[in-house]
């Protein structure tokens, strides 16, 4: 049976249809999931209790699940919308959150390929990191690539010291993980704006998109502070994912899926926290393998 057939079928046993009265009626199968739900539960519990002397575990699980089916159905066509959609919608979020569907091995293909010399991203880079502290006695992060400024020194700008100065780590995490950071194409960086398409250079590597790679650096590191920093955590909130890729809809990292996301964040933190701890040291990265590691020095 078609996920169609089923809802119009669950239609015609509707005790309280929507025209009746429209609170009450949404009411009733809001109510029924959650005590189907309780009953399914209680199940689970005689189950665990009992092992398999509960004989008919089964038999009572597919009529608690098939009931809870029933009220999912009937809220969404009390809220005009189709079982078929809803499903196929759940299966690409879950799809986009848990596989690497733009990714089968080694890193996200760069969005630069076919653009000159000049205009692409490194494949593999090397950005030598050190510490300074200024005038004020406030930390300070400097990077350096083959012996030059990579970026500009920055502070936490912050009264604590919470390691944000060395944010351009999560830039080059995302650079290594998805092939992508506007920011990191500007010229205090690898200064490759993609130049011969001006389309491309306003939209994909302009200043909006630019602001869009530091707003999530920033939204991450906000996250990651209830998160130990992701120390021993190996997954990322689904929210902070959903808002990413609300974030890049209009923009060509939006074929990233959320598990590349995900992995680009926790390597992210995973450099960050060494670099916060030794200070010194080199962090590579390789666009093609999708890898990216700290070596102190």
């Amino acid at each position: 049976m078609q996920f169609d057939e089923y809802q119009k079928a669950a239609k015609q046993t509707d005790q309280m249809p929507r025209a009746e009265s429209e609170i009450r009626a949404l009411m009733l199968p809001l109510l029924g999931l959650a005590g189907e739900t309780g009953s399914l539960l209680t199940h689970f519990k005689r189950y665990f209790r009992d092992g398999e002397g509960y004989e008919f575990f089964r038999q009572r699980i597919a009529e608690e699940l098939g009931d809870i089916l029933w009220n999912v159905s009937n809220i969404a066509t009390k809220a005009n919308l189709e079982l078929e959609d809803i499903a196929q919608g759940n299966l690409a979020k879950i799809r986009d959150r848990w596989l690497d569907v733009a990714n089968q091995g080694g890193g996200s293909k760069p969005f630069d390929d076919n653009y000159p010399a000049q205009e692409r991203f490194p494949r593999q880079f090397e950005i030598e990191v050190t510490a300074e502290i200024d005038r004020a006695g406030r930390s300070r992060a400097v990077l350096a690539r083959n012996g030059s400024p990579f970026g500009s020194e920055l502070s936490d700008n912050s009264d604590r010291d919470d390691g944000y100065r060395h944010h351009d780590v999560f830039h080059l995490a995302f650079l290594a993980n998805l092939g992508w950071s506007p920011v990191l194409r500007g010229r205090r960086f690898f200064n490759c704006k993609r130049r011969s398409d001006p389309n491309v250079d306003e939209v994909q590597d302009g200043g909006r998109a630019s602001v869009i790679d530091e707003a999530i650096s920033a939204l991450i590191f906000a996250e990651a502070k209830k998160n130990g920093f992701y120390e021993k955590v190996d997954t990322v909130e689904y929210g902070i994912l959903r808002t990413i890729k609300e974030l890049t809809a209009h923009l060509e990292v939006s074929r990233c899926t959320g598990r590349q996301w995900e992995r680009a964040i926790l390597d992210g933190f995973r450099v960050w926290r060494d670099v916060r701890k030794y200070g010194r040291g080199r962090i590579l990265g390789d666009l093609n393998a999708g890898k990216i590691e700290f070596q102190p020095t």
